[in-house]
């Protein structure tokens, strides 16, 4: 089980993640590479909250391919093209994330 924890010692996260996530020893690992707003028919979609929203299904898609679930998640990594996407990214990021905290 993952024991997830924001501190009252440190500032409170920004949006919805956790400061640490401990994995229990013997827990089952997976990496997953880094993932594109392109649907599996190869299209890309126009907008950038398009693409966002693209890219996390494909994230999913492949949890759910190892027999996992979103609250399996333990850090996550995004990469922007630019920081005016960022209200974008979290609010697709908090709404697919269905209340998964990683």
């Amino acid at each position: 089980m993952l024991k997830r924890l924001n501190p009252k010692t440190v500032c409170p996260p920004f949006s919805k993640y956790s400061q640490i996530v401990e994995a229990a020893p013997g827990m089952r690992w997976v990496h997953i590479a880094g993932q594109v707003g392109v649907a599996p028919d190869g299209t890309l979609a126009a907008s950038p909250e398009g693409q966002i929203e693209q890219a996390w299904k494909n994230v999913i898609a492949l949890i759910e391919a190892a027999g996992m679930t979103l609250q399996d998640v333990v850090k996550i990594t995004t990469f922007l093209t630019g920081a005016q996407h960022l209200p974008a990214l979290r609010q697709v990021r908090d709404r697919m994330l269905g209340g998964a905290e990683p």
